[in-house]
């Protein structure tokens, strides 16, 4: 019983310690939120509200206070800044009442009838005398006048009244606190809030709008001087505050006289918040230049308006410098001009470090968010870069891009702040400034789209991908269709979906990705040699195998259909799928170059390509492909369906010779009938089919088109490269040296006539690439002349390049080690100019080295096959039609053999006749 207490006690503080993290969490995330919204505010006060105009409507001549106040503001870009500033802290404490109203079921104000009545003062005073220190009478002015207080019940009470009307002025509530005050029993008090008859003199449109043309108060300020009233009520409501702070009167009273007089002195002690400290700077600071403005208007005060402004630049004190001499309302505003600040950053710096400042407002002021505002605030947009920057940029020793380290919720913040900012100053930017927002915006957006991605939210980072620069934008669409190439189909789609409906397709917008420029930076990359993709084997067959297969995977984003929604859909999709029939036959030669290995298992990257394009080609016109303006798109969708048959003979064999291996192990007498039976039908079935491809006459296999001929003014040289191994006898892989790609060079020189050398200007160069010590990179260049390079190759076996690299590729290079081949892993081939400018592929070379090597071993398959056929005493019908297709002049098929090729052939062929022989001989002895 007392384990299960302790386990029960255990179990629920780790609980609750849960919870209060949690909770901890919540108010941490909604606070984060909560800030970014005061930010996006600011952005919309500041950037995205419009100038207002004075309608035409309310213009009075003469003019009034009023209406010069708002026209000062729309005309000033100080105290137009000033007056978004207010505006916008105004609005935010006005939604956190409208909050507090939703929450809590009541709200600021909500006080019964005659709540500010002194009642129990009034009770007390009708017993008889009271204490000095109690008023005597029950009239407003009162406490002032006689320096006492009401009863303190009473003194709570209007203290309690006076906060909820502080709070209603620092939401712009002006209206709604004199109703609070008439209701409350103090009418009068609602006339200090608004004079001139209840005019909310805010200088905005908004306000002038309300009551109309006010002509009371234009008929007043012709009386009288314009401003007048305004001065007067000013200076008596910084009496007012002086004399309650004077006689320790409450803090909220003083407050509300103080904030209508700009009495930075007695209004900064309740601001207990930044943004409470930062709406009475601004405020003040605002009413002092309209202040300053109006007194224009009066011809008397001319000299002392001008030593007003030279106090207002140079104001550096905090308040207790009060200019002496006049101090009546004729000297208005030189009362509280060297509490005001010089500008917008001595503004700031004040709420930084002012001696005023409550410890909380110079706290808050060291807030990221908060130095987001200020720096937005006078527009040092650079400085805020800066800061997002160095708050959101990973460790430098961190070299796992992809793996952003820094506080998420900064990162996004800071890529929407990027665009957003983008956005607003597009029109206005500075060259410099220009540069550092594209910079540091990229860089920032390129995170929250890295982190994005690293929180599997693929669809969404092709709208902040767009915004970046197109290298930015290509680069890491490659990086991300590179990590997820090995994921599920919907996966990958979403990050196919996402490139498509928020990039461009076609190449167009200088400063924009597009999509064809990512598909054609993950084809290239996706044809290089990568180390890590690769098992821990020195088979070479292996190695290439399962490289073979990842090369394969990449062709599945071009195989994607794109959204319905995007313009072209029909076109776009046409053209992904000519992309991908290109690029998939580009590895379909190269597939078949590397799995000549007589072995059972199956080229899976070839196969994977064919199982990739055979839905999308049977629901694709084929007339839709023929109209893409591509000279070779029917070339392409010939050579497509001759690898289609090629790899199906190429299965076909190695189904047989799975079954023929199995039968090998199998002791002879152990062998049952079904399984000969069913390798003689796998034999058969290949022997049919390699059959098939090599007899046909109309369109004999991967043969050039008539149409594909070559001017020899366009092109001058043809050149070769390949990436390849060295590979023993033994299938393992050869590091090489120096020495051995030396001897190579040699070696390809070697199998080429010396005059034809010189005649076609024959350049071989082989190298060892930087970044990877187990290739070669092979490199031949020569002359293009009629019927190789120009003209059509009649022959097709690809001409001397491919004659070159087929040496090598067999193993039968003179001068270089016994029983080595080249295994070709990337394989291209180029015409260029005089100048050596790349011009157009020369797709004879690669179709006729392919012939060269893809021929030959088909044969000798089918030759390997009639002999295991011939063993078990099945003779085919077709052999002899097969050496004389081979033995033709006119098929050209001998012309591709090699000399080692041509002898493996006689040895089949002689084996072929000797089982012939004693399967007849056997058959005369039954």
């Amino acid at each position: 019983m007392a384990w299960n207490l302790i386990i029960c006690t255990t179990v629920d503080g780790a609980t609750g310690r849960h919870r209060i993290v949690e909770d901890k969490l919540m108010k941490r995330k909604a606070q984060i939120l909560l800030d970014e919204a005061a930010t996006w505010s600011l952005l919309w006060y500041l950037f995205g509200k419009g100038n207002d105009e004075i309608p035409g409507s309310l213009i009075m001549s003469p003019s009034t206070s009023h209406q010069e106040a708002c026209n000062f503001v729309l005309m000033n870009h100080t105290a137009q800044l000033c007056l978004r500033i207010v505006q916008w802290l105004e609005d935010r404490a006005s939604k956190v009442l409208d909050l507090e109203k939703r929450v809590r079921g009541w709200h600021v104000g909500s006080y019964l009838h005659h709540s500010g009545v002194w009642h129990r003062t009034q009770r007390l005073l009708k017993k008889g005398p009271t204490d000095t220190s109690i008023i005597q009478h029950l009239d407003f002015d009162a406490p002032t006048r006689e320096q006492a207080h009401p009863v303190l019940e009473d003194k709570k009470q209007d203290e309690a009244l006076l906060e909820d009307i502080w709070l209603l002025l620092r939401a712009g509530r002006v209206e709604e606190a004199c109703d609070l005050c008439r209701s409350a029993g103090q009418p009068w008090r609602a006339a200090t809030l608004c004079p001139f008859g209840g005019l909310d003199s805010f200088p905005s449109v908004e306000a002038l709008v309300k009551p109309g043309k006010n002509r009371a108060l234009q008929a007043v300020e012709l009386e009288m001087v314009i401003g007048f009233q305004r001065r007067l009520w000013k200076w008596a409501c910084f009496s007012a505050a002086e004399k309650i702070a004077e006689q320790d009167g409450g803090r909220y009273e003083t407050a509300v006289f103080a904030v209508q007089c700009s009495n930075l002195k007695r209004l900064l002690p309740v601001c207990t918040d930044w943004e409470s400290a930062c709406w009475a700077m601004a405020k003040s600071w605002l009413d002092v230049q309209i202040d300053l403005e109006l007194a224009r208007y009066q011809p008397s005060r001319s000299d002392d308006m001008k030593s007003n402004e030279v106090i207002l630049d140079g104001a550096a004190g905090e308040g207790d410098q009060t200019m002496q001499g006049s101090i009546g309302p004729e000297s208005w505003p030189s009362q509280v001009l060297d509490q005001q600040p010089r500008d917008l950053h001595a503004l700031l710096q004040k709420l930084h470090s002012g001696e005023m400042v409550h410890e909380a407002v110079s706290r808050g002021c060291r807030e990221q968010h908060r130095q987001i505002e200020m720096d937005l605030m006078v527009g040092d947009v650079a400085h805020v870069l800066d800061l997002l920057r160095s708050w959101i940029s990973p460790p430098e020793d961190d070299g796992n891009f992809f793996s952003p380290q820094c506080d998420p919720q900064m990162i996004r913040f800071g890529a929407h702040l990027v665009l957003v900012l983008r956005y607003l100053l597009a029109d206005d930017i500075k060259d410099e400034f220009k540069d550092k927002l594209t910079l540091i915006g990229d860089l920032i957006l390129h995170m929250y789209a890295v982190f994005l991605f690293s929180k599997n939210r693929e669809e969404l980072v092709g709208v902040y991908a767009s915004q970046l620069a197109p290298y930015l934008c290509v680069e890491l669409f490659v990086h991300m269709m590179e990590l997820r190439l090995n994921e599920s189909v919907h996966v990958k789609y979403k990050i196919f979906r996402s490139a498509m409906e928020y990039l461009s397709f076609f190449p167009g917008d200088a400063s924009k990705g597009c999509v064809s420029d990512i598909l054609e930076r993950v084809l290239s990359r996706s044809r290089e040699i990568k180390r890590k993709d690769e098992v821990q084997s020195n088979s070479v067959a292996e190695q290439h195998r399962l490289q073979s297969l990842q090369k394969a995977m990449v062709v599945q984003w071009l195989c994607f259909t794109p959204p319905f929604t995007i313009n072209d859909f029909e076109a776009i999709k046409a053209r992904l799928l000519m992309r991908a029939l290109m690029h998939s036959i580009v590895l379909l030669r190269e597939f078949a170059l590397i799995s000549m290995w007589r072995v059972p298992k199956l080229p899976v990257g070839a196969h994977m390509l064919l199982s990739f394009l055979a839905e999308p080609l049977k629901q694709q016109p084929i007339d839709t492909l023929l109209s893409i303006d591509e000279h070779d798109v029917s070339q392409n969708i010939v050579e497509f369906e001759d690898w289609k048959e090629y790899y199906s003979c190429d299965a076909t064999y190695r189904k047989w010779l799975k079954a023929d291996l199995e039968n090998t192990d199998v002791p002879l007498l152990d062998l049952s009938l079904e399984e000969r039976e069913k390798a003689i039908v796998a034999a058969k079935e290949a022997l049919s089919a390699a059959l098939a491809l090599l007899q046909r006459k109309e369109n004999p296999w991967l043969a050039l088109s008539q149409n594909l001929l070559y001017a020899s003014a366009d092109h001058s040289f043809i050149e070769l490269h390949t990436t390849a191994m060295f590979c023993l006898p033994s299938g393992d892989c050869m590091l090489p040296d120096a020495t051995s790609c030396t001897t190579l060079t040699s070696a390809l020189y070697s199998t080429v006539n010396e005059d034809v050398i010189r005649e076609r200007r024959l350049m071989v160069n082989v190298s060892i690439p930087a970044n990877d010590q187990t290739c070669i990179k092979v490199v031949i260049n020569c002359l293009a002349v009629e019927g190789d390079g120009l003209g059509l190759h009649e022959s097709n076996d690809g001409g001397l390049l491919a004659a070159v690299m087929a040496a090598g590729f067999k193993g039968e290079l003179s001068r270089f080690e016994t029983g080595v081949t080249l295994e070709i892993s990337q394989l291209d081939a180029w015409y260029k100019d005089a100048e050596g400018t790349q011009k157009d592929l020369a797709t004879y070379v690669v179709r006729g080295l392919c012939r060269r090597c893809c021929l030959p071993e088909l044969i000798l398959r089918i030759m390997q096959i009639s002999v295991s056929l011939a063993e078990s005493g099945i003779t085919p019908d077709d052999h002899d039609e097969l050496i004389e297709l081979v033995a033709s002049p006119e098929s050209g098929l001998l012309h591709l053999f090699s000399q080692h090729q041509l002898q493996e052939f006689l040895l089949f062929e002689r084996e072929y006749a000797i089982c012939k022989i004693e399967s007849q001989e056997e058959t005369l002895t039954d």
